[in-house]
């Protein structure tokens, strides 16, 4: 069985010139809209922060649906929580508003650039805000060029440069809590993969790839690697997906993970993981996990770290995610 263990690494870093607050402990909040993904993205930010700030109290602000994906990062004290895309009334900012001047934070990093938060940052006094923008504003006092082209956690780590840190984007991981490991090992035992070792996949998201697809892939792998096990990952609202494949393909097994540690473990413990551009994917390149990812419409180089031989990525050439050949797939998989 696969040790689940994850390994930290470290990198080299230049000391932070911008400490104006050593009377007293220093509170940082971060701005984080999006969903999980978004999340995990933005936890090499979130690890500098703490690496550059040790003694800080990071706390985030992001959307009740990623609230989650916290249950996985450390460095985060308090996950606080604000409907970025509902149209929210004049009484949710107020007690926004409040929220967030009982805490006395001394810097804001935020990555929603809408004018309305931006204003409730200045109302309440941070001495330090950094968001994207070409120029310092009313509101922002440290404006950070936002390079949309590149990897999104390398995007999101820019922000420290309004904090005068130069320093390299830490590579994405996470750590998982003893219990979620201990269920991983269990979850292997039950579905007796310890010997066999086991394949991956996972086809939700918002873009779905065609079961006749993922059926031609499955059959493939089972002619070439009889031994190996194949599990299907089922997520909220993936049933009639797994049920449309344990029709057509033999002996797959299934796995429910019922959180997003347990999910991060059962990935760590798999040999390959093949599935769509997801939170899946984003917690396999936190894991190490290799992985196969199949992207539509979403430009790959922003999802995944560059030169890693670990994480292929492979984009449809009509950006219709149903047009990637299983025949493309079967021949990353066996780097043919």
């Amino acid at each position: 069985m696969r040790n689940l263990t994850l390994k930290l690494s470290w990198c080299a870093v230049k000391k932070p010139t911008f400490y104006p607050f050593k009377h007293r402990t220093m509170r940082i909040l971060a701005l984080v809209p999006g969903g999980i993904s978004e999340q995990i993205l933005f936890f090499p930010t979130l690890e500098d922060l703490k690496i550059q700030y040790p003694n800080a109290i990071i706390d985030v602000l992001v959307e009740p649906r990623a609230k989650v994906a916290y249950r996985v990062c450390p460095q985060v004290n308090e996950v606080l929580l604000f409907d970025y895309e509902d149209r929210s009334g004049l009484a949710d900012y107020l007690n926004l508003l409040g929220i967030i001047r009982d805490r006395e934070y001394d810097i804001a990093l935020s990555l929603e650039k809408s004018w309305s938060i931006r204003l409730l940052l200045w109302l309440n006094g941070i001495p330090l805000t950094v968001g994207y923008g070409n120029k310092p504003t009313w509101f922002i006092s440290k404006a950070i060029p936002q390079k949309t082209e590149q990897y999104v956690a390398e995007m999101y780590h820019d922000l420290m440069e309004g904090l005068d840190i130069q320093s390299t984007c830490p590579p994405l991981k996470i750590a998982l809590p003893k219990d979620d490991i201990s269920w991983g090992e269990t979850e292997q035992k039950r579905l007796l993969l310890e010997e066999s070792g086991y394949i991956l996949i996972y086809g939700g998201a918002s873009e779905s790839y065609p079961v006749p697809q993922w059926s031609n892939i499955i059959n493939r792998i089972q002619e070439k690697q009889p031994s190996l096990s194949i599990v299907l990952l089922q997520g909220g609202g993936d049933e009639a997906w797994v049920n449309s494949l344990l029709s057509s393909c033999s002996n797959l097994k299934v796995t429910k993970p019922g959180d997003i540690g347990k999910l991060a473990a059962i990935i760590a413990g798999a040999n390959l993981m093949i599935c769509t551009d997801s939170t899946p994917f984003q917690l396999g390149v936190a894991v190490g996990t290799y992985t196969v990812a199949l992207f539509g419409k979403t430009n790959p180089k922003k999802r995944l770290p560059a030169n890693d031989d670990r994480f292929i990525a492979i984009q449809s050439p009509t950006y219709n995610l149903g047009d990637i050949q299983a025949s493309k797939v079967l021949e990353k998989i066996w780097r043919t």
